[in-house]
């Protein structure tokens, strides 16, 4: 069994499912900002989430990501959609997921599906709170890391 430190010097591979071409490269640039260690993979809409966690079509050599942030308001399926199916899959049920909100609704609209997420998050809204919220994802890790390491 890996030591603390040993995990939290572990790179952690993260997808971002994110149809907003501008969002998605202020995820980007805050992740590098924040220096945090991770493989941050984007997508931009459902069919392509599902393949890359299923590690098939050009996903097939990616790593399956240790946890996803997802919006849900994806072009095509849904962001319910992709959780669904996750759900629905004994193997990816694991994969802690991260959903971005645009409004304090989007909990609400998750969980009227009759579904949850491991975490709800306010998108943001100013190019300068990024980094703060890599900050946060960081921290939603390492508790993730840390909770698994005191279940074993």
């Amino acid at each position: 069994m890996a030591s603390d430190n040993e995990q939290n010097d572990q790179l952690v591979t993260i997808l971002l499912v994110e149809p907003n071409p501008g969002d998605t490269r202020l995820f980007t640039e805050s992740f590098k900002d924040a220096e945090l260690k991770n493989d941050l993979y984007t997508v931009s809409d459902a069919d392509a989430a599902l393949d890359f966690v299923n590690q098939r079509g050009e996903y097939t050599d990616h790593p399956r990501p240790d946890f996803i942030l997802l919006e849900p308001k994806l072009p095509g399926k849904s962001g319910i959609d992709v959780l669904t199916e996750l759900d629905d899959e004994p193997t990816l049920r694991e994969i802690p997921v991260v959903v971005l909100m645009s409004s304090k609704m989007g909990k609400d609209i998750v969980k009227s599906h009759g579904l949850d997420a491991d975490h709800y998050v306010q998108k943001p809204v100013e190019p300068e709170d990024y980094i703060e919220f890599a900050q946060e994802i960081e921290g939603f890790w390492m508790a993730l890391v840390q909770e698994e390491s005191t279940d074993n």
